[in-house]
């Protein structure tokens, strides 16, 4: 493990000067001050106060891997998940419960078909983790014991796909857990960018289109909720990462339908969103606001970054690093990105609207 002291050299996003060039898709910030990276070569990184000094490891056996998720409960304990072909050797999923000084395989698969995308938790023993489709029907797995171990889900439960329909990203960001037992996927690929929900921790699920453009390239990247009934969407599409069609979509009615909320600043493609709020509040596996608490939406993508403070109506630039995957514990923020890129949040506007249920 190596230490490493953070040196800024930007605004509102602070870059963090990093001995290593991993490509990072994976962030989780559990709590204040502290946060969990996952990336290319095995490589993990971890701050416990607030993004000056990092720890960068690199877990034993899994220098071929890329962490694309990875969720944290605190410090010491934290779960990675790799993506990547499973007969290759690549679908594996990691825990750690001291700090990352050692990491625990816990499951692996050599299932042909099978790449994970995304795994999430509703608390310190509930998760979920899902991949692409095998056989028509999105791979799920399931744990009950804060991801010691990992069950299957039948194949008849399984949320039924279309036709080459899957996740993009494949950065953790495509799904999430909320609440108590509610979890949200979104898709694209097909012929339509669809959300998948379930409302029993992922034993069940339903489906709804959305109005956003879909495609091979195209569709619904990231997902987000901030109360049991309110949430937003973004995506775009991968090969024109600047594309300005409307990249939005928000609902009102628990992920049962979705509307169109116009584009992001900047334009492009966005493939997260996180939620920044002034007090730190844990919402079951999600983070929130409460009504009196102010708040801001923090959307990230290959074409930059950008804030809103009206519900995803309307945006604001925030820079133009290409972040992957953003993550937020009250008004701690954490981006991440290609080459090592890494960033800490600093302030946001004062003017902020209060938060609505």
């Amino acid at each position: 493990m190596l230490l490493h002291k953070a040196s800024p050299v930007s605004a509102q996003w602070k870059v963090i000067n990093l001995e290593t060039k991993a490509n990072f898709r994976a962030v989780h910030a559990p709590k204040s001050r502290v946060c969990w990276i996952g990336g290319s070569g095995g490589t993990v990184l971890r701050t416990q106060d607030g993004g000056n000094v990092w720890d960068i490891m690199n877990v034993h056996g899994a220098d071929s891997l890329d962490f694309r998720d990875i969720h944290a409960f605190d410090e010491s304990t934290a779960i990675a998940m790799s993506a990547g072909m499973a007969q290759e050797g690549k679908a594996k999923i990691y825990r750690t419960e001291n700090g990352g000084d050692s990491w625990q395989l816990v499951y692996q698969t050599t299932q042909a078909g099978v790449f994970l995308d995304g795994l999430d938790f509703w608390d310190k023993t509930q998760g979920i983790c899902f991949g692409d489709p095998v056989d028509g029907r999105f791979f799920v797995l399931l744990t009950d014991d804060g991801g010691r171990s990992w069950q299957e889900l039948p194949m008849a439960q399984r949320p039924a796909a279309l036709d080459q329909e899957a996740a993009f990203a494949a950065s953790g960001t495509s799904l999430i857990a909320v609440g108590k037992s509610q979890a949200f996927i979104v898709t694209g690929g097909g012929q339509k960018a669809r959300v998948l929900r379930s409302e029993d921790r992922g034993r069940s699920w339903q489906a709804s289109e959305t109005p956003l453009p879909a495609g091979p390239t195209s569709g619904l990247f990231g997902v987000r909720f901030w109360s049991k009934k309110r949430g937003i969407a973004v995506g775009g599409n991968y090969q024109e990462t600047a594309d300005a069609a409307p990249n939005v979509l928000l609902t009102k009615d628990g992920g049962v339908s979705w509307k169109l909320s116009g584009a992001t600043s900047p334009a492009g493609l966005k493939e997260a969103v996180g939620l920044y709020h002034s007090e730190f509040f844990n919402y079951g596996g999600d983070r929130r606001s409460t009504a009196n608490h102010r708040y801001a939406l923090v959307a990230v993508g290959p074409s930059g970054s950008g804030f809103s403070t009206d519900f995803g109506k309307t945006w604001t630039t925030i820079s133009k690093e290409p972040f992957h995957a953003v993550s937020f514990a009250g008004p701690d923020g954490f981006a991440v990105g290609g080459k090592g890129l890494v960033a800490t949040f600093t302030k946001i506007p004062k003017k902020r609207k209060k938060f609505t249920r």
